[in-house]
């Protein structure tokens, strides 16, 4: 679930503080960006914060993008992000490193047309519009599915948009298509006449990804702290696919989505971590040469050299 991008979230960025006590190591402060329902949400319904042994401080970003702007910056030290953010992000040189892999459901990545749209298959999308959240997973979604199809982004117009302009787009058949994910996705479905016109099966790759700056890497305070929050962050997602009942209703409860729209993006299934291996780096670097092929990033991208696969003896 680490793609959401709360509608509630207006603001870019907005910092708050998390009450968890003081380190009794150093007194390091662990400075993670998030997005609204995400980490902070997770690790609180599932009991593992209160003792986290370092102060948090929270920063909640409406999107995977700016996050790793400023993870690059020095002004987070890491944060969760989906497939696609690690590549602009690399494409640019940040000062990055991917530390941590889940895999989800592909099912609920998808491309909405209204139910009435004559559009019925991919390649139906020539020269329509796709309303997509740039640098996002849903970005490379689209990339994708064009791409399956015979078709490039050349072919169709782009409407960048954040979700919540987006949903409001879609709902008022500005665009002809969304591209998006859960809770978006169960959220489209349940309230408004949309319906699925292809999904991820086949083309996406599910990966999301927490991701560190360097700087905080190369600060052994903050390396050990990082280690800690990704053994919890691990422990979280699993405690969320045991318990959906319990994780629908705090998800709801933190974002103000309908609960019924809470459980069915859960339904679909959490992300789990998986090894951050030879296999996930190769469907990445898979990734970023379509978007080099396509023309959306100026150059090539070396996945590999912006992994960090330091912490994978202590998670497996």
């Amino acid at each position: 679930m680490w793609k959401l991008l709360s509608a509630l979230t207006a603001a870019v960025l907005v910092a708050s503080g998390c009450g968890a006590a003081p380190s009794s190591s150093g007194g390091v402060v662990l400075k993670i960006g998030d997005q609204k329902g995400n980490s902070k949400t997770l690790l609180t319904a599932a009991g593992l914060l209160d003792d986290f042994p370092h102060r948090i401080e929270w920063s909640t970003f409406t999107s995977g993008p700016p996050l790793l702007e400023a993870a690059s910056a020095g002004a987070i030290d890491i944060g969760a992000v989906g497939n696609t953010p690690p590549i602009f992000a690399a494409a640019a040189d940040a000062r990055i490193a991917v530390v941590y892999s889940a895999k989800g459901n592909v099912e609920s990545d998808v491309i909405l047309v209204p139910g009435d749209s004559a559009l019925r298959s991919a390649s139906d999308l020539r020269g329509r519009s796709i309303a997509v959240a740039k640098g996002s997973s849903a970005h490379g979604q689209v990339l994708l599915t064009l791409g399956a199809a015979g078709l490039t982004t050349k072919d169709v117009r782009l409407n960048f948009l954040q979700p919540s302009d987006a949903y409001a787009a879609f709902r008022q058949k500005r665009v002809d298509a969304w591209a998006v994910w859960d809770p978006y996705t169960s959220q489209a479905l349940q309230e408004t006449d949309a319906r699925v016109l292809t999904d991820g099966r086949g083309k996406a790759n599910g990966y999301a990804f927490q991701v560190a700056g360097r700087a905080a890497l190369d600060d052994p305070g903050k390396s050990a702290a990082i280690k800690e929050y990704l053994i919890r962050i691990g422990k979280a997602q699993r405690w969320a696919d045991a318990h959906r009942d319990e994780w629908a209703r705090a998800w709801a409860a933190e974002t103000g989505l309908k609960p019924e729209v809470a459980r069915a993006a859960v339904d679909r299934g959490a992300d789990l971590p998986v090894a951050l291996d030879d296999a996930v780096i190769a469907s990445e670097q898979e990734l970023a040469d379509a978007f080099t092929a396509d023309g959306t990033l100026p150059g090539g991208v070396d996945f590999r050299k912006f992994v960090d696969t330091r912490f994978q003896g202590e998670l497996s």
